[in-house]
This record gives C-alpha cells, sequence and structure tokens, in this order.
C-alpha cells in the first residue's frame, strides 16, 4: 500500500504563482503620489501657521522617506528638496535656501536634462533667492556658487550667467555718493 504523497505548499491555487517565494519578501509599494501629495500640503499647512520649525521638521523626514523609496535622481527627490529651499528662505536662512535650490537645480539636469524648461525654471528661482538676499555680504559671498551651477548647466554665454555676472560686478563697484 502506497502513502499519500504531501506537496509542502498544500493546495496550489492560481495565487500561489503570484506569491514570492518564501522567505523572499514583497516589493516596496512605493511612497504613492498621493501620498507625497497630501504629505507636501501638510508641509505647507503648517508652516502657514507659523510653525516654521515643524514644517521644517517634516520636510526633513518627508525628504528622508522619498530618498529611501526613489534615491537621489528621481523628481519627487528633486520637488521635496526644492520645498526645503523654499522654507529655508521663507526663515530667513538664505543661504541655506540658496544651497537647496542649487542642488536642486543640479539634480534637475540629471533627472530632466539641461535643456528642459524645468531645469531653467529652478535656476531662475535660485537666481531670484539670490537676488533677494538683503545682504549685500552674504550675496558676494554666494554669487561664486550661483554663477558655478548656471554656468554649469546653461554655459558661461547664457542670458542668466551674464545676468549673474552683472549683478556681481554691481556688488563690487561702490556704491554712487548721494
Amino acid at each position: 500500500m502506497s502513502e499519500p504523497l504531501y506537496r509542502p505548499w498544500g493546495t496550489v491555487t492560481p495565487e500561489f504563482w503570484t506569491s514570492p517565494a518564501p522567505g523572499v519578501g514583497t516589493a516596496p509599494q512605493g511612497l504613492a503620489a498621493e501620498t507625497l501629495r497630501a504629505r507636501l500640503v501638510k508641509v505647507a499647512e503648517v508652516a502657514q501657521h507659523g510653525r516654521m520649525a515643524d514644517a521644517v521638521t517634516l520636510a526633513a523626514q518627508l525628504d528622508q522617506d522619498v530618498t529611501a523609496e526613489y534615491g537621489e535622481a528621481h523628481l519627487h527627490t528633486v520637488q521635496v528638496r526644492e520645498v526645503r529651499g523654499y522654507l529655508a528662505a521663507l526663515m530667513g536662512e538664505h543661504a541655506t535656501g540658496l544651497a537647496w535650490y542649487l542642488h536642486a537645480a543640479q539634480l534637475r539636469v540629471t533627472v530632466q536634462g539641461p535643456s528642459h524648461p524645468d531645469v531653467e525654471a529652478a535656476t531662475l528661482r535660485a537666481y531670484s533667492l539670490w537676488r533677494a538676499m538683503p545682504d549685500e555680504d552674504e550675496r558676494r559671498r554666494l554669487a561664486g556658487d550661483l554663477l558655478t551651477v548656471v554656468t554649469d548647466i546653461h554655459g558661461t554665454d547664457s542670458l542668466l550667467a551674464r545676468r549673474v555676472r552683472d549683478r556681481l560686478y554691481s556688488l563690487a563697484l561702490p556704491a554712487p555718493a548721494e
């Protein structure tokens, strides 16, 4: 008399073939675009209520989560880092804001290519923040960083690079006597 054969997996169903092998984890489901959007909205709401330090903390945690999920070279990561730059600028931390904007512009080049309109917009945001800095010494000090990124992305003869150089020259000239 033969013994019944007991298979280790039990009854095979169609779901069996779509399941991962035992001991193999499932692929991460990802930080859904809706979740990312909702968390960015939460950051904005917290900032609008004047709780800037909390907004910065939420944005930093979101940056960590998005970077872990998608990596550095992903548009979601770029967008969150631009938000971090914006928050820093709102807090009066212009140098930090500019650093985030320049970093995001460089990431955009990697993700979207140098001729993409969003890359130009990102470098224009950095330029605008730099121009709006109330401290001229800080502007002078950071002009080199801005000019380096702008010329790397758009070239030395680009309109934006010429604008940065012109502004830098005007900062270097003595103010007219009144």
